[in-house]
């Protein structure tokens, strides 16, 4: 260690001392020594360069390490090309939370080992894009595909070929149109048979790994009957499949899943990104989230009728997930200051059921939310999230893998946040310095 290191260790650590004597912020002030420990660089050094790699030596200074995926059927294989950037840097969360095909990646993920995660996600979206009707369209892609225009036909003619055939292992056509089905039946409720889908998660995801509480666990759905919104977590429910298709039950494609007694359709029916249920269910833990999203909130204004349907989807399911953010850190701001004013109210005033309600209000836990956000090409319209095509999943992957390590490399998003209100967000297409 140098001696300037030496000596702005020795100054961190009278400061940190001096204010444990005064009391207020004891506690987080034991939370930056240990991250000055762990990430030791500062924070203006850290906002001009950019790391070599994305590899990490350590693990990053938060309590808990949450991994939120959104829903968006296809686009979903941008989730598996960011874990595996996470992944390869060192991170695995603590915490997976999902809704919709973010419920099925979440699955797997807290469903198997480390090791073997990647690896599962893969297998997962190569079987679900290895139609063998497709065969010819593949053969296409890689030979006559060139320019946009060209790939985006493409890509409409592989979303139509799902919507006839279906996707592996996922869904299938009922053989039956639902109009014509007897009314009450499950057929006269959807278009598409799931039943592929559970024994694809059966086959791919250790239910009793999720069961053993080693990673916090949670998918979203909504109550059909009631209209209220559900999650189900391994601390309140035992896991199963029907958990996991239930917040992907997207009506009328797919039919409601019953679980006990009580019928769940899709969660993004409600609010397609489980992060206001991750940050305001935690217990007052300092936590590092990675908000990964399939719908770009930001678009440019459509020129053409095809236009306004896809940026009509993405505005819809983007779920005002930079609104949320918003809201939270208003509210995080309140909750430290009121958690310093509280340490500095006299003793005589700390009595009754009011107290009670502030403290409960008081926060100063810190947290990083981290934006990676699937951006739409031009040639991808309103069918990109049922274009099951492997080039298509392909492209999305590699999207998510790079979006991932380029977010890494910026060191501040690691790092724990200086403002008053303990709040730092990062998105690579605004904050990115590449």
């Amino acid at each position: 260690m140098s001696a300037h290191e030496i000596v702005t260790k020795a100054g961190s650590e009278r400061a940190a001392a001096t204010e444990i004597a005064r009391g207020p912020l004891e506690a987080r002030q034991r939370r930056e020594t240990r991250a000055q420990e762990v990430l030791p660089h500062a924070a203006t050094t850290a906002r001009a360069t950019l790391g070599k790699t994305h590899r990490l030596a350590k693990r990053p200074p938060f309590d808990c390490v949450a991994l939120v995926l959104q829903g968006g059927g296809a686009l979903g294989a941008y989730q598996g090309g960011v874990y595996q950037g996470l992944a390869e840097a060192g991170i695995h969360p603590d915490w997976v939370a999902g809704i919709s095909i973010g419920a099925i990646n979440a699955a797997i993920i807290a469903g198997n080992p480390a090791e073997f995660r990647v690896a599962r996600l893969r297998e997962f979206w190569e079987f679900v894009t290895a139609n063998p009707a497709r065969g010819w369209l593949d053969a296409f892609s890689s030979t006559l595909l060139r320019g946009d225009l060209a790939r985006g036909v493409f890509g409409q003619i592989a979303a139509a070929d799902a919507l006839v055939n279906g996707a592996p292992g996922f869904f299938r056509l009922r053989q039956l149109n639902p109009w014509l089905s007897s009314a009450g039946s499950l057929e006269a409720t959807s278009y598409y048979d799931t039943t592929p889908l559970r024994a694809t998660l059966e086959r791919l995801i250790d239910f009793d790994r999720i069961n053993s509480g080693q990673m916090q666990f949670s998918v979203g759905a909504v109550n059909v009957q009631s209209g209220n919104f559900a999650y189900f977590t391994d601390r309140t429910h035992h896991i199963g499949p029907q958990h996991i298709m239930a917040s992907g039950a997207l009506p009328p494609g797919f039919a409601a899943v019953e679980i006990d007694g009580e019928h769940y359709w899709d969660g993004g029916l409600v609010s397609n990104t489980p992060l206001e249920w991750v940050v305001e269910r935690q217990e007052r833990r300092d936590m590092l989230i990675f908000q990964v999203d399939l719908w770009n909130a930001r678009g440019a204004h459509p020129a053409t009728i095809a236009n306004v349907m896809s940026r009509e989807k993405e505005i819809r399911f983007s779920s005002r997930t930079r609104a949320a953010t918003n809201a939270f850190r208003q509210r995080r701001r309140l909750g430290s200051a009121l958690a310093s004013l509280l340490e500095r109210m006299p003793a005589d005033l700390k009595r009754g059921p009011e107290m009670a309600l502030l403290e409960d209000a008081a926060d100063l836990s810190v947290y990083n939310i981290i934006h990676l956000i699937h951006r739409a090409r031009s040639f991808e319209g309103a069918s990109k999230d049922y274009e099951f095509s492997r080039l298509a999943m392909e492209e999305h992957w590699k999207a998510g893998y790079h979006d991932a390590i380029r977010t890494l490399r910026h060191p501040e998003v690691l790092q724990r946040p200086k403002a008053l209100d303990g709040v730092f967000t990062f998105d690579l297409a605004v904050d990115g310095r590449e």
